[in-house]
């Protein structure tokens, strides 16, 4: 069979999967700003009208599949579909649904996306890097552990990462958002050095969040993730992706008390894994420098 390409994506609770598909009623703000919502929608069900099938069920790519191990939860993994999330279901996705479509497009080898995010966790102490100094992150050996577990004695070629984290330092101002940018390329370097991967593509995605017009302290954060990918070592290999222009408004969400999730908006978080692919592909596509 054909190496299969892997794709990582990696983070936090964004990265975890927060968006509503089809859920309503009082707690999810009557099924506002749902995937079936954004369906219904004739301005804007274009962007998903290729997640649901001739009888309205929702569609499955069989050449795309997933692997997340959730923290003291059972495995998810198979084709991509609804439900890669961190509440298992068939109500909830995250970036890899859009994401996947889109790599999935750009091969004709088969896709594996593994999923390697847990809540609440930050770069500073529970991702961080060895080269960062300190005690290595718990998350950071949990995430290279798996990702080989995975692999072993797979055929593969690993593709890419996806680096779509921030909450958790962003409400560090004094000790975390200042070491936010050596520490991402840290993790860089050594994810690269520790999978064997040397030129790995590199997707970072922007701390997307609830805060268009960021405080002082997420604007930092924000600054930090771009010019990490300007570092003149990764030029052409490392990818900042803009995401703050998909926040929809609460009051269109059905989450609306949610802003640290985007308010589980299916635009926001269809939109965000459709811009990491396309970043994704542009480094694909680019000539090595």
């Amino acid at each position: 069979p054909k190496p299969v390409k892997v794709f990582i994506l990696a983070g936090q609770s964004n990265m975890e999967g927060q968006a509503v598909a089809d859920l309503a009623g009082k707690d999810y703000n009557e099924g506002r700003g749902t995937l079936k919502a954004l369906l219904a929608d004739p301005k804007k069900a274009a962007i998903a009208k290729h997640l649901v099938d001739a009888n309205g069920k929702w569609t499955v790519r069989d050449d795309v599949h997933v692997h997340y191990r959730r923290e003291k939860q059972p495995l998810l993994a198979g084709p991509l579909s609804i439900g890669f999330a961190v509440y298992g279901g068939t109500h909830h996705f995250g970036p890899e649904l859009q994401f996947g479509h889109v790599v999935g497009d750009r091969f004709t080898e088969p896709v594996l996306l593994i999923k390697t995010a847990w809540g609440g966790k930050s770069l500073y102490k529970d991702f961080r890097p060895p080269s960062s100094g300190g005690e290595v992150g718990p998350y950071y050996r949990k995430m290279i552990d798996e990702v080989r577990e995975v692999l072993k004695d797979r055929p593969h070629e690993l593709a890419g990462f996806v680096w779509y984290q921030g909450w958790n330092d962003g409400v560090d101002p004094k000790m975390a958002i200042p070491e936010y940018e050596r520490n991402l390329v840290n993790l860089v370097h050594d994810v690269r050095k520790d999978l064997k991967a040397p030129k790995l593509p590199v997707v970072i995605g922007e701390l997307t969040g609830a805060w268009v017009d960021a405080p002082p302290e997420w604007e930092k954060l924000r600054k930090a993730q771009a010019a990490a990918a300007e570092r003149p070592e990764f030029r052409g290999n490392v990818l900042f992706v803009p995401t703050r222009d998909f926040v929809r408004p609460a009051k269109e969400s059905p989450n609306p008390g949610h802003g640290h999730h985007e308010f589980g908006n299916a635009e926001t978080y269809l939109l965000v894994g459709d811009a990491l692919g396309k970043g994704m592909v542009k480094l694909l596509d680019t000539p090595a420098p």
